[in-house]
């Protein structure tokens, strides 16, 4: 009797153990709940414990592995694109949709051609905005989406594309269900869709209070087996040394990235183990190209070689470990043109406004970026350094900042002169960079870079299978990006993540996201 007892009170220490709640402190609050309407981090990092694409990334790297699918054929000329759906994948119930079946090809047609087509049903009754899948031009690319049958859909490009497999595993890529959004059509509910998720991943969508906390519960239905952790919560603090102080007091068990000046206090507690990666990011000061001044291409390079970054580093980046950005994408990723160099002089600055007829200066508005984010973890800082340097060259800037939230909203309907912007990639691959950003398709208010030969050069890079061709085309389409300027390249980062020592199974992300699958606390 007394082993049966000793076992039984074993047995409960491991559950409650088990049972214990996993917050995460973030630094902003989500746009929504729709993957596919969202671009930030901030907001895919919710999500992304929500919903799954067909593939994903391997955890700690970029190699596709399965998700949604379990098996996938690609055409030697990479134009058609087959994929085979994992059977008896639950989709989430709520107390606002009760499942009758489980995901099928009816689901990732619904997704996707959501993306591809304005005049589906859903996007009458909810028109939006697919930032993501518009910046990669799906709807250009995409011919058509069969479903073979129940469990297998095939997807057709007008050309070759061979990158086009690893938009599977990005985050806008969620699968949705269609049983769930025919409800929401019946009942003239359609934008619910972006309010109450209901995706298959391992977490699942209990409440959102605003600016508050997102709080998930453990899908009991997950077919990758239910999780640890029953209740994992995001808790909203904009302010990096809170999310600092409240992981040291215990109140969250991972923060998001931190800024280097925390880096030493934090690796100082017992409790904490630090976390670090060299991420595919950059930084980047993006001009508005409709304005009259910055679509001059002398203007912009007078901007950006008046700046010093030696000077602008040794205040934002203390530890040394950032690296100043060159072209549009790391040094890490094939295809880089190394030839590139930075410049700093504000004699040449001032040489250029004068052949622009702006020798006498000008006033412009630099929007700062209100939150802190790893290649960028200051941004009130950095805006009065820059400030300081173009006063230099007669350029007056007025900073301006907003929530995050109206921020986003603002630039993407271009009211800016110049705003502070970033960018994480997924795949590894140039193309993860470049097309999103710096085409035509990602160009739909007409405020950002759209170049005829940039364009030219990154789409035969994607038809390109050989390698050495295809770092060639990316090699040239970088120098065109320097010449041309529609950026003012900041930079690369390291990232830290605290986790407090109890946490296990946590592994970074080589674009800074996070995945809590599988995480828990002992």
């Amino acid at each position: 009797m007394r082993v049966l007892l000793v076992v039984f009170f074993a047995v409960l220490a491991v559950t409650a153990q088990a049972a214990k709640p996993l917050v995460y402190c973030t630094d902003a609050s989500p746009e929504g709940f729709d993957p596919g309407l969202w671009d930030s981090t901030s907001t895919s990092n919710v999500n992304n414990q929500m919903f799954q694409g067909l593939l994903g990334f391997q955890r700690g790297g970029t190699q596709l592995v399965p998700k949604l699918a379990t098996g996938w054929e690609v055409s030697s000329d990479a134009t058609v694109f087959t994929f085979t759906l994992r059977p008896g994948v639950a989709f989430h119930r709520t107390d606002w949709f009760t499942p009758s079946r489980a995901l099928n090809a009816d689901d990732v047609l619904f997704t996707y051609q959501r993306f591809i087509d304005p005049q589906h049903p859903y996007n009458q009754a909810f028109p939006a905005n697919f930032i993501y899948p518009q910046a990669l031009g799906l709807a250009r690319q995409i011919a058509r989406i069969e479903k073979l049958d129940a469990h297998r859909v095939r997807f057709t490009l007008r050309e070759p594309n061979v990158t086009f497999l690893s938009t599977f595993a990005m985050s806008f890529a969620g699968i949705q269900s269609a049983e769930y959004a025919a409800q929401l059509l019946r009942e003239g509910k359609a934008s619910q869709i972006n309010r109450l998720p209901v995706g298959t991943g391992p977490y699942q969508f209990r409440r959102y209070e605003k600016d508050h906390v997102v709080r998930m519960q453990a899908h009991p239905g997950y077919w990758g087996g239910r999780q640890r952790t029953e209740a994992l919560l995001y808790s909203i603090s904009r302010e990096p040394a809170v999310r600092v102080q409240k992981l040291i007091a215990g109140e969250c068990q991972v923060t998001s990235p931190i800024r280097d000046v925390d880096v030493t206090s934090v690796r100082a507690r017992p409790q904490v183990r630090l976390e670090k990666i060299q991420a595919l990011n950059i930084s980047y000061l993006a001009f508005n190209l409709k304005r009259p001044r910055l679509s001059d291409r002398r203007v912009r390079e007078a901007l950006d070689i008046a700046i010093d970054r030696d000077a602008i580093f040794k205040a934002i980046f203390p530890r040394g470990d950032a690296l100043q950005a060159v072209s549009a994408f790391p040094p890490s990723i094939p295809g880089y043109n190394h030839a590139l160099k930075n410049e700093f002089n504000p004699e040449r600055a001032r040489q250029l406004l004068t052949q622009a007829g702006l020798g006498e200066g000008f006033e412009l508005d630099l929007w700062a970026l209100p939150v802190a984010r790893p290649t960028n973890p200051n941004g009130q800082l950095l805006a009065q350094l820059i400030q300081h340097d173009w006063a230099r060259i007669g350029v007056r800037a007025r900073i301006k900042t907003y929530e995050w939230g109206e921020y986003l909203k603002r630039a993407n309907n271009g009211e800016h002169d110049i705003y502070m912007s970033g960018w994480s990639g997924d795949s590894g691959d140039a193309d993860d960079f470049l097309t999103p950003n710096l085409s035509c398709a990602a160009n739909k208010t007409g405020v950002k870079f759209c170049h005829p030969d940039f364009e030219r050069l990154i789409d035969e890079a994607r038809r390109t299978t050989d390698p050495a061709a295809r770092n060639r085309l990316y090699e040239e389409a970088q120098a065109l990006f320097k010449r041309e300027r529609p950026w003012i390249t900041l930079a690369h980062s390291t990232i830290y993540i605290p986790v407090r020592s109890d946490v296990q199974g946590f592994t970074m992300a080589p674009n800074g996201s996070v995945d809590f699958e599988g995480v828990y606390r002992e």
